[in-house]
């Protein structure tokens, strides 16, 4: 009794923010296998680019039907490989949010495990580059639980702060359709460059093969990036005002500038633009993908769309290698982190990151598991991964664990004919689909 008692005086004079939640990028023990960290330390630092003369469609002056120039400013995040001593202090990221009107932006932080500015790893050959596209009004603090994730397994990470208007604000939509795919092909373009020039802030970055994730209003963004044509008709009613957007539909003079070479991958996570109210390219835009494509999402997206929406993207993307991860129930959030606790006062705040069914830690667990096994396929050219994205079972409850083999409690099931999905613990691979289609001649 005594001893209970003093247990909980020790734990009431602690103060609550010395109890520092875990960094969301370390997956936590019922994570499948691959979502484990790598073997590398994780570096990182920011930089600016600026993108001179743009069109800034949030001060678009209606009477006279014209946008102001001016330089397009963008700080990039970036995540590498890295040597970080014992002692080295981890980030802490600073992030803000729009919150429920009329409320302004609510602030936030997020634990990190990267060490800003460590020596950055060597390897022969460099490491893959990733471009990563947040979601409308987001922010890359938001995307810590991949960005990191993947930095430990050798892969260069660079988040674009696109400084989104306000997402309530329903009179700025314009602008990050329009802006989104640019920024996105602006700085794969610019970081590209830099890496054949031997710039030691890209920590090694090979260009040859690259890769493009994006989340909601980034994954429309990567997917225009990575090929998909934008159809007119997809836009009416919603379209950039002006003709601003007009050069860069599919066959127009300017599509080309989008594109980018060394593609290799895109991860799509809840992406826009296929269904709901926008539906960006058409079967014949989407069709133009050619780049292995994941696309994540729960079949009860209520901000972007299920049938009319994710699996839109799946199904019309015919040329593409493609595979449609899907959480049964699940909604819209799948690519914010868990929520912060300056984030936790009102359910408009903790909306921006909770999903109403599922536990965060769980599905950032899975789709790092599965985002490393597509990226070190398709982009590493790691052909035993190929196992994990293998299944016959497409609907994961339906998988039956593998019989004898003296599996210890927590063992991991190595897939196969019918089996539970290779790398998830017994009973741990559940309300979950898993679709693949091949290319299309």
């Amino acid at each position: 009794m005594k001893r209970s008692w003093l247990c909980l005086t020790l734990a009431l004079l602690i103060p609550l923010g010395a109890i520092a939640r875990s960094p969301d990028s370390r997956p936590g023990v019922d994570a499948p296998e691959l979502a484990r960290l790598g073997p590398f330390g994780v570096g990182f630092r920011t930089i600016t680019l600026v993108q001179p003369r743009q069109v800034d469609l949030s001060a678009y002056d209606k009477a006279k039907g014209v946008a102001p120039l001016r330089d397009r400013v963008l700080p990039v995040d970036i995540w590498y490989p890295a040597k970080v001593s014992s002692g080295a202090k981890a980030m802490v990221y600073s992030g803000a949010l729009p919150g429920e009107p009329p409320r302004g932006m609510i602030a936030f932080t997020v634990q990190g495990l990267a060490a800003p500015d460590a020596p950055a790893a060597r390897m022969h050959g460099g490491f893959p580059l990733i471009i990563v596209s947040h979601g409308y009004s987001g922010t890359p603090a938001a995307m810590t639980w991949l960005t990191e994730n993947l930095a430990s397994k050798g892969y260069v990470v660079a988040a674009i702060h696109h400084n989104d208007p306000n997402i309530s604000d329903g009179t700025q939509f314009a602008q990050p359709v329009l802006r989104r795919p640019l920024d996105i092909a602006f700085v794969v373009h610019t970081l590209q460059a830099r890496a054949k020039a031997g710039d030691p802030v890209l920590a090694d970055a090979d260009p040859a093969r690259t890769a493009l994730i994006g989340y909601s209003m980034g994954g429309y963004g990567v997917l225009t990036v990575a090929g998909a044509g934008l159809s007119p008709q997809g836009f009416i009613g919603r379209a950039p005002p002006g003709g601003y957007f007009e050069p860069y539909m599919r066959g127009a003079a300017k599509a080309g500038d989008l594109g980018i070479e060394g593609l290799r991958a895109v991860v799509a996570i809840a992406p826009a633009g296929g269904g709901a109210g926008m539906n960006a390219w058409g079967a014949a835009g989407l069709a133009d993908l050619r780049a292995p494509l994941l696309v994540i999402g729960g079949d009860h997206d209520r901000t972007v769309g299920y049938a009319d929406g994710l699996k839109t993207v799946f199904d019309q993307a015919i040329h593409a290698d493609r595979y449609l991860l899907v959480f049964q129930n699940g909604g819209h959030n799948l690519g914010m982190g868990g929520v912060p606790s300056q984030m936790q006062e009102t359910l408009w705040d903790q909306d921006w990151f909770e999903d109403p069914v599922w536990r965060k830690a769980r599905t950032s667990a899975i789709q790092q598991h599965m985002i490393t096994a597509f990226l070190d396929l398709y982009v590493k050219g790691d052909q035993t991964r190929a196992d994990y994205l293998r299944t016959d079972v497409a609907i994961s409850n339906a998988g039956k664990w593998p019989a004898g083999g003296g599996y210890a409690y927590a063992a991991i099931s190595p897939g196969g004919a019918g089996a539970t999905w290779k790398g998830f613990a017994r009973n741990h691979a559940l309300g979950l689909e898993l679709h693949h289609e091949p290319a299309a001649p």
